[in-house]
C-alpha cells in the first residue's frame, strides 16, 4: 500500500498568514476612522454650514434675523420679545443688563439647552421650522421631512446620537460669547473638536466662532482650553466625575455656539 504523506504548514507560511490577517485587521480599523471622519466632514457641509446658509437667507429675504420685529428690529434673534416689553435700550448700560433671549427651535430643545420661546400672538411665530418657511427659505434635509432641525448619526462607540440646531442671542456677558449664534446640541466630544477644527483651524473650546456653551473666554493672547469632557465619558455623566464609558454606552454630548455674522 502506497503511503500517503502529510505536510504541515512551515513556520514562513504561518507568518506570512499572521502578516496578512493583521494588514486585514488594520485596513479595517483604519477604515472605521476614514469613514468617521468622512461623516463629521458630511456633518458639517451638508448641515451645519447649510443652515448657516439658510440662517443667512432669512436675513436677505427678510432684513432681519429669525424671530426679530421687521418693523422695530433689534438685530436680535427673538428680538420681537423687545418690542412689548419695558422699553429696553440696545446700547449703553440697557444692554448689559439685558438676559439672553430665549432660542428659537423647532419642537423642544436639544439636551443643556434652555427652553425654547413661547409662541407669540400667531401660532409658529417663534418655531424655527416655521419662521423658515415665511420666508421661503429652502432648508437642510436633515433628519426627515418635518426634522429638518436635527441630523442622526453613530457615536464611536455605534449609537445613534441626534445633534438639533437652535437660535439664540446671547447678551454681552455670556461666557461663550455675544451676539447671534447657532446652539448646536448633541455632539459629541470628538464631533465637537472635528468641527471646531474645521471651521476656526484649532479645537479650542473658548476662542473662534466655535465654542463650547458655559466655557468662559479668558485672558487675551493666551493659549485657550480643550474641550472639558472626551469619548471615555458616558452620556449624563458629569464632566468633574471619574471617566466611566462602556462599549453598550452612549457617549457623553456637549452643545456648542457657533457665531453668526449677522
Amino acid at each position: 500500500m502506497k503511503r500517503i504523506s502529510q505536510r504541515g504548514f512551515t513556520l514562513v507560511e504561518m507568518a506570512i498568514v499572521l502578516v496578512i490577517i493583521g494588514l486585514i485587521l488594520g485596513a479595517v480599523s483604519i477604515g472605521k476612522d476614514v469613514q468617521r471622519n468622512a461623516e463629521y466632514t458630511k456633518v458639517k457641509q451638508k448641515f451645519i454650514d447649510q443652515w448657516a446658509v439658510a440662517y443667512n437667507a432669512h436675513v436677505q429675504r427678510t432684513g432681519v434675523v429669525p424671530a426679530d420685529s421687521q418693523t422695530a428690529p433689534r438685530l436680535m434673534v427673538n428680538g420681537f420679545n423687545y418690542i412689548a416689553g419695558a422699553g429696553l435700550s440696545i446700547s449703553g448700560a440697557d444692554m448689559t443688563t439685558m438676559t439672553a433671549r430665549a432660542p428659537i427651535c423647532h419642537g423642544a430643545a436639544g439636551p443643556n439647552v434652555d427652553a425654547p420661546a413661547a409662541e407669540g400672538a400667531g401660532v409658529g411665530d417663534f418655531d424655527l421650522r416655521t419662521i423658515m418657511q415665511r420666508a421661503g427659505v429652502r432648508m437642510p434635509p436633515g433628519r426627515a421631512e418635518g426634522s429638518e432641525d436635527r441630523y442622526v448619526y453613530l457615536d464611536s462607540n455605534g449609537n445613534p446620537q441626534e445633534i438639533q440646531v437652535c437660535f439664540r442671542w446671547n447678551p454681552p456677558d455670556t461666557a461663550s460669547g455675544a451676539g447671534n449664534v447657532m446652539v448646536v446640541s448633541g455632539l459629541t466630544p470628538d464631533l465637537a473638536r472635528a468641527l471646531d477644527q474645521m471651521i476656526d483651524g484649532k479645537a479650542d473650546a473658548r476662542e473662534g466662532l466655535f465654542r463650547q456653551q458655559g466655557v468662559t473666554n479668558g485672558t487675551g493672547n493666551v493659549p485657550g482650553t480643550e474641550w472639558d469632557v472626551t469619548n471615555q465619558f458616558q452620556y449624563g455623566q458629569l464632566a468633574s466625575a471619574i471617566p466611566a464609558n462602556l462599549d453598550e454606552n452612549q457617549v457623553k454630548t456637549v452643545v456648542a455656539h457657533y457665531k453668526m455674522n449677522q
